[in-house]
């Protein structure tokens, strides 16, 4: 088929014939009749490849009013068979074509890959002319079509691929590329739109090439912008150039520089100005100036040469603000890249002030941190800025700002991952392990920012491992530990974060920890006296966390009352104690007999294991509610102490119900085995409830 009007026409005639098919089969016999006429006329219209021997123009003619129905029936097969022989013809061409336009689709990808784009296209053409409907063919030619710049040619091959497949998201993509090309910018966002609207699970992507889109056309309004008010005569705006060409003048005194870059940080505040500061070459000119690039990278240790390297941070901070074109621009140039980074180490606290203030800017917007990610040394820029916290200095609030905001970045997390230990944790551990008065201010930052990094699975995991960091993790806990419980209030600014990181860090399970875990769980008993709430929910998280890792800390901490603290707290607790509350007594339960009977020494009845089974809506809490009373109900005589109660009923429902987490109902279900067994009694209150049946379909969820 020359085109995809011809494969329309294909598609009708193939309309017809089904029809016709349907007419021949009819048990009226006029229909029948009218078939045949029409089929005798499509069989004499088709060309010379017709093998049917019989000579159909002669039948046509001589064709009575009322043909015998054994000649229609005879016409109607040959028809078929010729019908069928025609469709195993095409059948076979379409195979041989789709062959030979896929030898060529596959040169085509493998020029591609060497960016031959030109061939690549030659392939894709040839792919076509054997066949035109192949959707892969047009969506990879535009892409080559993009890489050579002919976006109105990669448009048509999108077009083409959507009559192919009218939901084809690849010709979407290449459109939407074509068009932003082009600076369609409308069009273009159309496209992205509706890539996110066809996949939801790439709108992340469009959402991407949105924002590019957006970056490119608000660039195009600040350049129109800038030339109508260099044409117009703004004093501001002619001034630029000529500061800049006086900037290119070599071998000036460093005076004769900062001066000069004074003067053009006071005319480049505006949009307009930073935009021309761009058009007319600004970042390369000082870049490319032996004096100031000697400057940047510290060549020099003079006063003048600080002043000087200051003056350039600020121009670029002043140049750069909002401006996420020349962000871009100034990262592409060699010296000022290599620069950055070591700036921030500078012994000379200005230089240092304005390197950070102006990583600021990078740091702030998503756009930003992707630059900084695609063209800085991330692992020594980071390495750079927690060793500019660790000196406690004036700027360690700065270099702070900046981490956090670079942790929550995936980028960030995959490019410290083989470094971690040199570039995070070692200076981490080393600020927690001396907490002073000098960086106790910065303490609760830095946990902040390592607890966004350990969101990496892989991160979390180094640190679980870490033997240096759990030391350092016990050693902050202990710096926070006074001889009154007035101290752990103090420094509970500190505490909130470093046992919630603890707490985060522990859903691992690791050798360190289990090593680690009685020293651990003392310091959180003693955290459990203290006056604030915070304090004792998250030390109750961090024994929650440690103790299923270690049967040895469970037994310390049994014979140091910890059911009895726990008990205590569970009576006036909210959601998040009572979550880790119940946790620990059922770990404690499970482990230990002495546990069991502390437990139900001071409430026989279970009273507080009943109330959190029946009233809570908390699968969590229901779930280790009924297992604890499930590990209590094995001690000689509990299953009587509850005699009496709805304890049976409880269980039941829960047993019955329609959790999300099957565990609950397992839990319910083991409790009531246990109280049926210790007391016989239940039983016939059981059978009363039809609790045998909803057991035995219990019965599946109990390994």
């Amino acid at each position: 088929m020359e085109s995809l009007e011809d494969l329309d026409v294909f598609l009708k005639n193939i309309d017809d014939i089904s029809n016709l098919v349907k007419d021949l089969n009819s048990a009226d016999l006029g229909v029948q009749q009218k078939a045949i006429k029409k089929a005798d006329s499509k069989i004499a219209a088709l060309n010379g490849s017709c093998r049917i021997k019989v000579n159909k123009t002669t039948i046509n003619t001589n064709l009575p009013p009322k043909a015998p129905v054994n000649a229609q029936t005879e016409s109607a097969e040959d028809f078929m068979r010729f019908m069928e022989r025609d469709a195993e013809d095409r059948r076979k061409r379409r195979l041989a074509q789709e062959e030979k336009a896929t030898v060529f689709k596959d040169k085509g990808n493998q020029a591609y890959a060497r960016g031959e784009y030109d061939t690549a296209v030659k392939y894709y053409s040839e792919g076509l002319e054997e066949l035109r409907d192949m959707q892969q063919l047009y969506t990879n030619r535009a892409q080559a079509y993009i890489n050579l710049e002919k976006y109105e040619e990669a448009i048509s091959d999108c077009e083409w691929a959507l009559k192919c497949n009218e939901k084809c998201i690849k010709a979407y993509l290449h459109m939407g590329k074509a068009y932003l090309g082009l600076k369609k910018y409308r069009k273009s966002r159309a496209c992205f739109e509706k890539i996110a609207q066809l996949e939801p699970q790439m709108e992340k992507m469009a959402k991407e090439y949105l924002t590019k889109m957006d970056l490119d056309e608000k660039k195009e309004s600040q350049e129109l912008n800038a030339r109508q008010d260099f044409d117009k005569g703004v004093e501001k705006a002619k001034l630029i150039p000529l500061l800049l060409e006086k900037l290119t003048e070599p071998g000036q005194m460093l005076l004769y520089y900062c001066g000069i870059l004074e003067i053009l940080s006071q005319a480049v505040t505006d949009c307009s100005g930073q935009t021309l500061f761009r058009l007319h070459n600004g970042f390369s000119i000082i870049d490319s100036n032996d004096t100031t690039r000697s400057c940047l990278l510290q060549e020099a240790n003079d006063p003048c040469s600080q002043d000087l390297c200051v003056s350039i941070l600020n121009l670029w901070t002043i140049t750069c603000r909002e401006n996420e074109e020349n962000l871009k621009t100034l990262l592409t140039c060699p010296a000022s890249k290599e620069s950055i980074v070591p700036l921030i180490s500078s012994e000379h606290d200005a230089v240092q002030k304005e390197c950070l203030e102006f990583l600021c800017l990078y740091s702030h917007t998503a756009h930003g941190r992707r630059l900084l990610f695609d063209n800085l040394d991330v692992p020594m820029l980071t390495r750079s800025l927690m060793a500019c916290i660790s000196r406690s200095g004036q700027q360690e609030n700065t270099a702070l700002l900046i981490l956090q905001k670079l942790a929550g970045e995936k980028k960030f997390c995959l490019q410290l991952r083989n470094v971690l230990t040199e570039s995070v944790v070692e200076p981490f551990t080393k600020i927690i392990s001396n907490i002073s008065t000098e960086n106790r201010h910065v303490v609760p930052s830095i946990l902040s920012a390592v607890g966004i990094l350990i969101g990496d699975d892989v991160i979390r995991h180094t640190l679980a491992h870490d033997a240096e960091c759990w030391k350092a993790f016990l050693l902050g806990i202990k710096q926070c530990i006074g001889k009154s419980t007035s101290t752990v209030s103090s420094k509970s600014e500190i505490l909130y974060p470093l046992l919630g990181l603890i707490i985060n860090v522990s859903t691992l399970t690791s050798p360190v920890i289990k090593e680690k875990a009685i020293s651990l769980c003392d310091c959180c008993l003693h955290l459990l006296k203290a006056d604030d709430g915070g304090v004792v929910t998250r030390s109750m998280g961090v024994l929650s966390a440690v103790l299923p890792q270690s049967s040895d800390a469970v037994d310390h901490v049994v014979q140091r009352d910890v059911v009895k603290m726990v008990q205590r707290l569970l009576k006036r607790a909210g959601l998040a104690t009572t979550k880790y509350g119940l946790k620990i007594l059922t770990v404690c339960t499970a482990a230990s007999q002495l546990a069991r009977e502390e437990l139900v020494k001071s409430d026989k009845k279970l009273l507080i294991l009943r109330r959190l089974l029946s009233s809570s809506c908390d699968e969590m809490v229901s779930g280790n509610a009924a297992l604890c009373l499930a590990h209590c109900l094995e001690l000689k005589g509990i299953a009587s102490n509850l005699l009496g109660t709805d304890i049976v009923l409880q269980l039941l429902r829960h047993a019955a119900g329609d959790a999300k987490k099957t565990a609950v109902q397992q839990n319910a279900a083991i409790a009531l085995g246990k109280l049926c067994q210790s007391e016989p009694r239940y039983v016939n209150q059981l059978r009363e409830l039809h609790g045998f049946e909803i057991l035995h379909s219990c019965m599946k969820l109990i390994k």
